[in-house]
């Protein structure tokens, strides 16, 4: 199959892009996520004839923040959208008249970046997907695997603290609860509250205030060397290393890829990641120890994975 079109929906912006065999795009559209879940289905395939509009393509690929069944075609659950049991492949298909295949967004970038980012040459991978939330994908013996119902690797809903903090979910103690970049400004603001003089640089980048503390400030802050920014880079990366090790005692991969807003900062938060992995990792004087590298396609392994398995078939 030659070309195919990756759709990645966001909270804010749906973008559709061409894509070759090599991951290469060669056209894009972006446009505003309606309020509607019908809205988002015409959004969709508004996007799709557009990108395709002066290229031969054979498929789409949807990647979903959500619940999709085993046959990728239904989306049972995705909140932000409020969808349940929405019949996305069937009515996009409608629209647009190729066959359609959909995926859960997090594992859609993690074979993205299996395929042609941070994974290449490597046969069992694991990514997580740090940003607002904590999400991931497992790709074992070159497969992408999803578990039976297709709901698998919901990893930032593994409860790491019992009776933690309440999660979105309804749960508590999520791992995304204390590895995200929601548990990032978390962090930063207790701390800042806690000793305002060890937070000069990031109280300054904002209003001035504890509640006005953003994730680009604490990004900024640490950069410059503010105290309390750069702990709290650290605690995140504490817990996030932590759940790296009990992934690796579940999977055994040769390679963890961290993607996600968070990730965007480097070195900054890897090697402290890298630290905790190596610190609580069982066994970990005597056995190999799996790569922590970058996730390097950005926020396009999305696209670029929901085309590739559009492909795939």
């Amino acid at each position: 199959m030659g070309l195919t079109i990756g759709v990645d929906i966001g909270g804010t912006k749906i973008a559709a892009g061409v894509v070759d065999e090599d991951g290469n795009i060669l056209a894009t559209c972006k446009v505003p996520t309606p309020p509607t879940p019908e809205g988002v289905i015409d959004a969709i395939a508004d996007a799709v004839r557009t990108v395709s509009a002066d290229h031969d393509v054979e498929a789409v690929g949807i990647g979903a923040a959500g619940y999709v069944d085993d046959k990728r075609a239904t989306v049972l659950f995705a909140p932000n959208i409020n969808w349940r049991h929405e019949a996305l492949k069937d009515k996009v298909e409608q629209r647009v008249g190729l066959p359609v295949v959909v995926e859960n967004d997090a594992n859609a970038a993690a074979w993205g970046e299996y395929r042609f980012g941070a994974g290449q040459g490597h046969d069992d991978v694991i990514c997580i997907t740090l940003g607002t939330g904590l999400g991931g994908g497992i790709i074992i013996g070159n497969k992408l695997r999803r578990g039976r119902f297709g709901v698998a690797a919901e990893f930032g809903h593994i409860r790491v603290v019992p009776d933690g903090l309440l999660c979105g979910c309804g749960s508590q103690g999520c791992w995304e609860q204390y590895a995200s970049g929601r548990a990032l400004v978390r962090y930063a603001k207790q701390r800042a509250n806690a000793t305002p003089e060890n937070a000069a640089i990031l109280l300054g980048l904002g209003d001035g205030t504890v509640e006005g503390i953003e994730g680009k400030h604490i990004s900024a802050a640490a950069r410059q060397g503010d105290p309390v920014a750069i702990d709290s880079f650290r605690e995140l990366a504490r817990w996030a290393g932590a759940g790296l090790a009990d992934l690796a005692s579940l999977f055994d991969p040769s390679a963890f890829i961290v993607g996600g807003g968070v990730s965007d900062e480097g070195d900054l938060v890897l090697d402290p990641i890298r630290k905790s992995f190596k610190r609580w990792l069982i066994g970990g004087q005597w056995r190999p120890h799996a790569q922590v590298l970058a996730a390097e396609l950005g926020g396009k392994a999305g696209l670029v994975g929901a085309a590739d398995l559009a492909r795939q078939g």
